[in-house]
Protein backbone atom coordinates (compact mmCIF):
# COMPACT_ATOMS: atom_id res chain seq x y z
CA UNK A 1 0.00 0.00 0.00
CA UNK A 2 1.48 3.35 -1.08
CA UNK A 3 1.34 6.24 1.41
CA UNK A 4 2.28 9.82 0.74
CA UNK A 5 2.40 12.56 3.29
CA UNK A 6 3.61 16.13 3.04
CA UNK A 7 6.19 16.17 5.84
CA UNK A 8 6.18 19.94 6.19
CA UNK A 9 2.41 20.47 6.29
CA UNK A 10 1.45 17.38 8.28
CA UNK A 11 4.43 17.18 10.59
CA UNK A 12 2.52 16.27 13.73
CA UNK A 13 0.71 13.39 12.01
CA UNK A 14 3.93 12.27 10.37
CA UNK A 15 5.88 12.27 13.64
CA UNK A 16 3.03 10.39 15.32
CA UNK A 17 3.24 7.75 12.57
CA UNK A 18 7.01 7.51 13.13
CA UNK A 19 6.53 7.17 16.90
CA UNK A 20 4.02 4.39 16.18
CA UNK A 21 6.74 2.66 14.12
CA UNK A 22 4.66 2.71 10.97
CA UNK A 23 6.95 1.32 8.31
CA UNK A 24 5.88 3.75 5.58
CA UNK A 25 6.62 6.76 7.82
CA UNK A 26 10.04 5.50 8.90
CA UNK A 27 10.88 4.72 5.27
CA UNK A 28 9.75 8.20 4.15
CA UNK A 29 11.84 9.84 6.89
CA UNK A 30 14.91 7.81 5.90
CA UNK A 31 14.50 8.52 2.19
CA UNK A 32 13.94 12.24 2.78
CA UNK A 33 16.97 12.82 5.00
CA UNK A 34 19.47 10.19 3.81
CA UNK A 35 20.89 12.37 0.98
CA UNK A 36 21.35 15.34 3.32
CA UNK A 37 22.92 13.41 6.21
CA UNK A 38 25.41 11.28 4.27
CA UNK A 39 27.72 14.27 3.56
CA UNK A 40 27.64 15.17 7.27
CA UNK A 41 28.80 11.65 8.15
CA UNK A 42 31.39 11.61 5.36
CA UNK A 43 33.10 14.66 6.86
CA UNK A 44 33.75 12.74 10.07
CA UNK A 45 34.47 9.27 8.67
CA UNK A 46 37.69 7.69 7.48
CA UNK A 47 35.99 6.37 4.36
CA UNK A 48 32.63 5.83 2.68
CA UNK A 49 31.92 2.55 4.47
CA UNK A 50 32.52 4.11 7.88
CA UNK A 51 30.26 7.02 6.90
CA UNK A 52 27.49 4.57 6.04
CA UNK A 53 27.95 2.85 9.41
CA UNK A 54 27.69 6.21 11.18
CA UNK A 55 24.67 7.18 9.08
CA UNK A 56 22.80 3.95 9.80
CA UNK A 57 23.63 4.09 13.49
CA UNK A 58 22.41 7.69 13.49
CA UNK A 59 19.11 6.72 11.88
CA UNK A 60 18.64 3.97 14.46
CA UNK A 61 18.98 6.68 17.12
CA UNK A 62 16.57 8.93 15.22
CA UNK A 63 13.97 6.15 15.06
CA UNK A 64 14.51 5.21 18.70
CA UNK A 65 14.18 8.80 19.97
CA UNK A 66 11.72 10.33 17.48
CA UNK A 67 9.22 10.75 20.31
CA UNK A 68 11.57 13.35 21.83
CA UNK A 69 11.37 15.55 18.73
CA UNK A 70 9.34 18.72 19.30
CA UNK A 71 7.01 19.42 16.39
CA UNK A 72 7.41 22.89 14.92
CA UNK A 73 11.18 22.94 15.23
CA UNK A 74 13.43 21.93 12.36
CA UNK A 75 13.32 18.16 11.92
CA UNK A 76 16.34 18.33 9.62
CA UNK A 77 18.38 20.20 12.24
CA UNK A 78 17.33 17.71 14.92
CA UNK A 79 18.41 14.76 12.74
CA UNK A 80 21.65 16.56 11.79
CA UNK A 81 22.51 17.05 15.47
CA UNK A 82 21.99 13.31 16.07
CA UNK A 83 24.26 12.50 13.09
CA UNK A 84 26.98 14.82 14.39
CA UNK A 85 26.76 13.33 17.88
CA UNK A 86 26.84 9.81 16.41
CA UNK A 87 29.93 10.80 14.41
CA UNK A 88 31.58 12.11 17.57
CA UNK A 89 30.72 8.87 19.37
CA UNK A 90 32.31 6.99 16.49
CA UNK A 91 35.40 9.16 16.74
CA UNK A 92 35.66 8.45 20.46
CA UNK A 93 35.49 4.70 19.83
CA UNK A 94 38.29 4.67 17.27
CA UNK A 95 40.54 7.47 18.37
CA UNK A 96 43.96 6.90 19.77
CA UNK A 97 44.54 9.25 22.64
CA UNK A 98 47.37 11.41 21.38
CA UNK A 99 47.79 14.90 22.74
CA UNK A 100 50.06 17.23 20.86
CA UNK A 101 51.45 20.55 21.99
CA UNK A 102 50.62 23.83 20.38
CA UNK A 103 54.33 24.69 20.32
CA UNK A 104 55.01 21.90 17.81
CA UNK A 105 52.40 23.22 15.38
CA UNK A 106 53.66 25.20 12.46
CA UNK A 107 52.05 27.15 9.65
CA UNK A 108 52.40 26.95 5.94
CA UNK A 109 51.45 29.53 3.33
CA UNK A 110 49.60 28.74 0.15
CA UNK A 111 51.42 30.13 -2.85
CA UNK A 112 48.39 30.28 -5.16
CA UNK A 113 45.50 32.71 -5.02
CA UNK A 114 42.89 29.98 -4.70
CA UNK A 115 44.15 26.40 -4.77
CA UNK A 116 40.81 24.92 -3.78
CA UNK A 117 38.54 26.44 -6.45
CA UNK A 118 39.69 24.01 -9.15
CA UNK A 119 39.14 20.91 -6.98
CA UNK A 120 36.00 18.82 -7.09
CA UNK A 121 33.84 18.19 -4.03
CA UNK A 122 34.99 14.57 -4.12
CA UNK A 123 38.67 15.59 -4.05
CA UNK A 124 38.06 17.90 -1.09
CA UNK A 125 36.10 15.19 0.73
CA UNK A 126 38.91 12.70 0.12
CA UNK A 127 41.40 15.21 1.52
CA UNK A 128 39.26 15.61 4.65
CA UNK A 129 38.99 11.85 5.02
CA UNK A 130 42.75 11.47 4.80
CA UNK A 131 43.18 13.45 8.02
CA UNK A 132 43.55 11.56 11.27
CA UNK A 133 40.28 11.16 13.19
CA UNK A 134 41.47 13.69 15.79
CA UNK A 135 42.32 16.36 13.22
CA UNK A 136 39.23 15.67 11.11
CA UNK A 137 36.85 15.89 14.09
CA UNK A 138 38.30 19.16 15.34
CA UNK A 139 38.29 20.64 11.83
CA UNK A 140 34.66 19.64 11.24
CA UNK A 141 33.39 20.85 14.60
CA UNK A 142 35.27 24.16 14.54
CA UNK A 143 35.31 25.15 10.87
CA UNK A 144 32.17 23.55 9.49
CA UNK A 145 29.84 23.26 12.48
CA UNK A 146 30.95 26.54 14.11
CA UNK A 147 31.78 25.33 17.62
CA UNK A 148 34.29 27.25 19.74
CA UNK A 149 37.54 25.54 20.78
CA UNK A 150 36.16 25.26 24.29
CA UNK A 151 33.02 23.49 22.99
CA UNK A 152 35.10 21.24 20.74
CA UNK A 153 37.25 20.31 23.72
CA UNK A 154 34.22 19.41 25.82
CA UNK A 155 32.63 17.35 23.03
CA UNK A 156 35.81 15.43 22.23
CA UNK A 157 37.20 15.16 25.75
CA UNK A 158 40.36 17.15 24.97
CA UNK A 159 41.75 20.44 26.22
CA UNK A 160 41.02 23.72 24.50
CA UNK A 161 44.70 24.11 23.58
CA UNK A 162 44.74 20.62 22.06
CA UNK A 163 41.73 21.61 19.96
CA UNK A 164 43.60 24.69 18.72
CA UNK A 165 46.73 22.68 18.03
CA UNK A 166 44.84 19.98 16.15
CA UNK A 167 43.07 22.62 14.06
CA UNK A 168 46.37 24.21 13.04
CA UNK A 169 47.76 20.80 12.13
CA UNK A 170 44.58 19.81 10.27
CA UNK A 171 44.73 22.98 8.19
CA UNK A 172 48.42 22.47 7.48
CA UNK A 173 47.85 18.86 6.42
CA UNK A 174 44.87 19.84 4.25
CA UNK A 175 46.97 22.51 2.56
CA UNK A 176 49.69 19.95 1.83
CA UNK A 177 47.18 17.47 0.41
CA UNK A 178 45.32 20.04 -1.66
CA UNK A 179 48.49 21.66 -2.98
CA UNK A 180 49.77 18.24 -4.02
CA UNK A 181 46.48 17.70 -5.90
CA UNK A 182 46.88 21.13 -7.53
CA UNK A 183 50.38 20.24 -8.76
CA UNK A 184 49.13 16.92 -10.19
CA UNK A 185 46.95 18.80 -12.68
Amino acid sequence: MEHTIDILNNEINFIHACVSNEEWALKALYQEYYPMMLPVCLRYANNYDDALDILHEGFIKVFRHISKYKAGTSLGSWIRRIMINTSIDYYRKVKRRRTENLETAYGQCIKGADAVSDLSTQEIMMALQSLTPAYRSVFNLYVIEGYSHKEVGVRLGITESTSRSNLVKARTKLKEILLAKDFER
